[in-house]
């Protein structure tokens, strides 16, 4: 493993834990931002744009000649977890952590913005973009319709994602989609209540909750080697109130689903919920569902996959292809959809605690490897 690095790598390291101890959640990443703002006016940003979409970001580096624009994005947000582990720069913010490594991300782009300044393009422009709401599907979104956004053709894009389980510092890439495409589903299950010793008064939603429940599991299909992959995963269900005396009227059930492709997704959500239906038409119950936190599967171009293994190879970085894409869910995959681009992993140790635990830290160690990649992803990019 090598780095070309020019900038002090402590530095940075400060900056992370700062953010980490200072977590904010998706949509109120003020504090975050300002952090971002102050450490981007001491680079050679030719422009840079706050407050896009929320409190998202935009430094662009432009060299004052034609060619390729490159847009390279970090997300801000952190999660509503209490941490638990005990180091110096564990969260102060009740409930609220970096579990995710969105501080080390948002690091990432700093480093880079330095790099850019100590080592400027020779041609095109690079976009560095801090997003807010990665966590919960709002940032690129909202992005993407502010009037602030960039205002010319992106010829590609890229981001990374931090990866517990693979050796420190691996490359991870695939082509084609990278991670599935997440969507949650809302029931809302509207019977009629009824006294408790006279439950055929009402339209009690008991049963339809359990042969919805059961429906589920006929429609899963979690082999993540079949092209069919459509995992269905029940992340809430209620029904009623305590009330002893009352038959229940009322029942909530939220499933997130996810898949590798749309198509799949949409066909396998139609007649899914068309079954729910008619479920809820037998018991004589009006349903209301409804779609929220969307994320659509990252596509990697080829040749942007391209650009990032040469990349790793150029760094003399441990590169893995990985066979099927990752189940979670990433913003990013927004960008990959309107715009030609990759989203790539990179290890942060096998026995790193996985994303989303409550004892998980960025590991500080692969900031060099991170930054280093993405200076060279620009750099092959910036050749054709």
């Amino acid at each position: 493993m090598s780095s070309s690095l020019h900038i002090e790598p402590d530095s940075l390291i400060r900056f992370r834990r700062d953010l980490h101890t200072y977590p904010e959640l998706s949509n109120h990443e003020s504090e975050t931002a300002e952090k971002v703002l102050d450490q981007l006016r001491h680079t050679r940003a030719t422009k840079i744009t706050p407050q896009v979409g929320g409190e998202g970001i935009i430094a662009e580096f432009a060299s004052g000649r034609s060619g390729p624009n490159i847009l390279i994005r970090g997300d801000m947000d952190a999660l509503p977890i209490q941490e638990v582990g005990d180091t110096p720069h564990k969260s102060r913010n009740e409930g609220v952590a970096h579990m995710c490594g969105h501080d080390g991300h948002t690091t990432i782009l700093l480093g880079l913005a330095q790099e850019l300044t100590e080592d400027p393009i020779e041609r095109g422009k690079v976009f560095l973009l801090f997003q807010p709401g990665e966590e919960n599907g709002t940032g690129a979104k909202a992005m993407l319709a502010d009037e602030k956004f960039i205002d010319e053709p992106i010829d590609y894009a890229f981001a990374l994602h931090n990866l517990p389980g693979y050796e420190l510092h691996r490359i991870v890439t695939r082509r084609g989609a990278f991670n599935a495409h997440v969507n949650s589903l809302v029931l809302k299950l509207n019977g009629k209540t009824a006294h408790a010793a006279e439950p055929e008064q009402g339209h009690n939603p008991s049963l339809a909750m359990s042969e919805i429940l059961s429906l589920c599991a006929s429609f899963h299909q979690p082999d993540t080697g079949r092209d069919d992959f459509y995992l269905i995963t029940p992340v809430y269900a209620t029904m009623g109130s305590p009330d002893y005396g009352i038959s229940a009227g009322f029942a909530d059930v939220r499933l997130t689903i996810r898949s590798w492709t749309i198509d799949v997704f949409e066909k396998q959500s139609a007649a899914l919920q068309k079954s729910f239906e008619k479920i809820c038409e037998k018991h004589h119950l009006n349903l209301e569902a409804s779609w929220t936190h969307e994320f659509f599967a990252n596509q990697n171009d080829d040749k942007a996959v391209d650009y990032v293994e040469a990349s790793a190879k150029a760094g003399n970085f441990e590169l893995e292809e990985r066979p099927f894409p990752f189940k979670w869910g990433e913003d990013f995959g927004l960008f990959t959809q309107k715009f030609k681009g990759c989203m790539f992993g990179i290890g942060s140790g096998v026995d790193c605690p996985a994303l989303h635990n409550p004892d998980y830290d960025f590991p500080d160690e692969i900031l060099p490897t991170a930054i280093g990649m993405f200076n060279g992803i620009i750099r092959e990019a910036l050749k054709d």
